[in-house]
């Protein structure tokens, strides 16, 4: 970045990419170089005050260059790759800190704690934020997290047995291993502080109850059907789609047909159409189950019937920076919660991994002539699958 880049900035003020500081205090600097790191990177203008004026550093300029080059390696949780410019105004010098967003296994650090950026400031992230950045980083999975209120008493090894079974291992005959052994090599169980708990994984693929702990009282399918073609209209049915993974996506689609079914007539031959084709309904529940963020724990997954269309929708946003484009392209499937997805393609809810939008669009076709509809509300955090419903009246 040149110098008249530096003065666009300084005219333009502070904002979520630039901070100014007056000079070289490495504690402050050190949380927005960590902050603009784990958000969308920044640069840290040194020499000017709050209120746009060049002030100058007052400490010679190869020192404040060195002391910043050793900060940069040493300061932070991780060697940050920053570019470092200086320039000598009327005022005094002024240094600034290109910091681009940081790639790694984990959030960076400094003094010991995570910071991002949020407008003008660099603070802590809430717990909700910092979920979602570890996520971004992939560092820990929001499958993974272990459920504290819940117990290895509180899985259904039964269930974890048939599952095994599936997979082809043979869970009676012969020496099996010690039950604890195998859901922690299975993930369903982790240790913290020397106690085993559950996983979130565990408890929505083999819990007895999964939505009976504070973490996860809103991870089921809510379904409910309007008289109108929008909210503000008439309800008519309302129904709880709880349970472990599968059992969402059964009870819910169940709910769907007993709806009731459309009457048409083929000359003298009626013939009964279900509201919507199986495979497309089964489909976008469990892609709306399965990649849902976990981290989003105030959000339930939503099936909506109105009167011309249904709508399904799932928090949080397309996984591992998929767009809305991508997935009508049929781009190679990202899970971002692999553990899930993998358990629903061996229970036979997934027919195969990636297909999922393609068997939508067809079954819609050869159903009514109509194509699904994918938006993303990044703002609101949600992804909303679209059908409309069948209107011919022959």
């Amino acid at each position: 970045m040149e110098w008249l880049d530096i003065l666009e900035r300084v005219e333009a003020g502070e904002s979520r990419e630039t901070e100014f500081k007056r000079g070289l205090d490495l504690s402050a600097i050190g949380r927005a170089i960590c902050a603009f790191a784990n958000s969308q990177g920044g640069i840290i203008i040194l020499g000017v005050d709050d209120s746009q004026q060049i002030i100058g550093v007052r400490e010679g300029a190869e020192s404040v260059q060195e002391r910043l080059t050793s900060f940069l390696q040493t300061g932070c949780s991780s060697p940050i790759s920053a570019r470092l410019g200086r320039h000598e105004d009327l005022n005094g010098w002024v240094h600034w800190i290109e910091v681009p967003r940081q790639r790694g296994f984990e959030p960076l650090r400094c003094g010991g704690r995570v910071w991002v950026r949020r407008e003008r400031s660099s603070v802590e992230p809430s717990p909700t934020e910092l979920q979602e950045l570890y996520n971004a980083f992939g560092y820990i999975l929001t499958e993974e997290r272990l459920i504290q209120a819940a117990t290895p008493g509180h899985i259904d090894l039964e269930i974890f047995h048939s599952y095994l079974h599936t997979l082809g291992f043979e869970t009676e005959e012969g020496p099996q291993p010690d039950s604890e052994d195998d859901l922690r090599n299975r993930r369903v169980l982790a240790e913290l502080g020397g106690t085993l708990h559950p996983t979130l994984y565990g408890v929505l693929a083999f819990g007895r109850y999964p939505q009976r702990y504070p973490q996860t009282h809103n991870f089921w399918v809510e379904c409910v059907a309007y008289e109108g073609d929008d909210r503000s209209s008439r309800v008519l049915q309302v129904a709880d789609g709880k349970g472990t993974l599968d059992e969402q996506v059964r009870r819910s689609a169940g709910w769907v047909s007993g709806l009731g079914r459309a009457e048409s007539y083929r000359g003298l031959v009626r013939e009964d159409r279900p509201l919507l084709p199986e495979a497309a309904l089964r489909e976008a529940l469990v892609n709306a189950v399965v990649h849902r963020d976990y981290a989003l724990t105030g959000s339930k997954v939503l099936l909506e019937v109105f009167s011309q269309r249904v709508d399904v929708s799932s928090p949080g946003t397309l996984p591992n920076h998929m767009s809305v484009e991508s997935v009508r392209a049929g781009a190679n499937p990202r899970s971002r919660n692999e553990l899930m997805a993998n358990y629903m393609l061996v229970k036979g809810f997934m027919e195969q991994r990636g297909r999922g939008w393609p068997i939508m669009r067809r079954a819609m076709r050869e159903f009514n002539g109509t194509e699904p509809d994918i938006v993303q509300d990044e703002g609101a955090k949600y992804v909303k699958v679209t059908f409309q419903l069948d209107s011919s009246e022959e």
